[in-house]
């Protein structure tokens, strides 16, 4: 593990390499509710699916050199998530608890500050156990959102935090549909109204807000047809009204294109059709290896990849998941057993028991 770490550290050394992230959420017909996300990066993480059950006991610490106690929390819920295994501690980026609210962590590289603890300050904890927390400590939205301010988080250089710098902003939607964006910005918390229902990386939410506005003109009704000079012209094919929607695979194109398919998708009648659409959506972000590279100092190349996604119903306590060597075979996971359990359990992510990737014959047998 410390080789493995130590030559990962070494490879960012000489290049600024991020999590590219895209997390969305979506509302069926019939109230249903589902959260997905893509997770991103160029170098194994070892991505382990966790569970926290109710009671779990956090560790909630300060800065050291302000002496301040360490605070013990159990946990009200049980929670289901993934971590990197890489990361000492095993932040966990990615969940949803028991209560149906659920979390993305996504990279915000050159913008996030966290706060600054002082000697007076009662409530506090470093960035690497938020998640745990935050899930793990409320039932939805509106009461984590009341809690928030009198909570400080903080990340310094002490933390052992695997192999960047811990700058997460994170999205969070309940059973609901409430949702809000968690930012550290300049030392403070902000807190965004989630109205695009996505979440990318870097820059800052408002920003991407603000971004959107450039879009204006798209629309999912392409013209079919017009009248230049004296002859009809009609459309090649359908999808006109689309064109200049950014297709890279940067952030705020990520934001576009995803905030644009999760208003113009077809309302889905239900949790199924929800979790249909949101998998499509986040289709249209998934980055194959090779496609986002970047050059090291050696001459060598490494490309983010789509690692894993995830697919939460948050109204039924399900889970699907894969990894990029089973994107055709999302596992779709009963919680409720997993919450049920009164010890923690982990799994790797790439040896989770997936459905088969090949049938003969008898797939078609009566």
């Amino acid at each position: 593990m410390k080789k493995l770490l130590a030559t990962t550290l070494a490879l960012l050394a000489t290049v600024n390499m991020s999590l590219a992230c895209t997390a969305v959420d979506l509302v069926a017909k019939d109230g249903s509710v589902i959260a997905g996300r893509t997770m991103e990066w160029a170098f194994d993480m070892k991505w382990q699916l966790v569970s926290q059950p109710k009671g779990t006991e956090l560790t909630l610490i300060a800065p050291a050199a302000l002496n301040l106690p360490a605070h013990k929390v159990a946990t009200k819920y049980s929670v289901v998530g993934v971590n990197a295994g890489i990361i000492p501690g095993g932040a966990l980026l990615d969940g949803q608890n028991s209560e149906g609210l659920s979390m993305s962590g996504n990279f915000l590289p050159g913008f996030t500050q966290y706060q600054t603890v002082t000697k007076d300050d009662k409530q506090y904890q470093t960035v690497l156990t938020f998640g745990s927390w935050a899930l793990g400590s409320f039932a939805n939205v509106a009461e984590l959102r009341a809690a928030l301010p009198q909570m400080k988080v903080w990340a310094d250089d002490t933390l052992q935090t695997g192999p960047t710098p811990p700058t997460i902003h994170f999205v969070f939607v309940d059973r609901s549909g409430a949702g809000m964006v968690v930012e550290y910005v300049g030392g403070e918390l902000q807190i965004h109204d989630n109205v695009a229902h996505v979440l990318t990386n870097a820059p800052t939410y408002d920003w991407h807000l603000n971004n959107v506005r450039n879009y204006l003109n798209l629309t999912t009704v392409g013209v079919p047809a017009r009248e230049i000079g004296t002859t009809n012209v009609t459309e090649l094919g359908q999808g006109g009204g689309l064109i200049g929607l950014p297709g890279d695979y940067t952030p705020p194109s990520r934001f576009v294109r995803a905030t644009l398919l999760r208003h113009g998708v077809t309302e889905p009648a239900d949790a199924g059709a929800a979790a249909q659409a949101v998998a499509h959506i986040l289709n249209n972000v998934d980055i194959p290896l090779g496609i986002a590279q970047s050059r090291l100092k050696d001459g060598s190349l490494v490309s983010d990849y789509t690692q894993w996604v995830v697919v939460k119903d948050l109204t039924n306590n399900r889970l699907m998941i894969a990894d990029y060597a089973n994107r055709l075979n999302y596992l779709t996971i009963d919680l409720a057993p997993l919450f049920a359990q009164e010890k923690p359990a982990t799994r790797l992510v790439t040896e989770l028991p997936y459905p088969k990737t090949s049938a003969g014959a008898e797939v078609l047998a009566p």
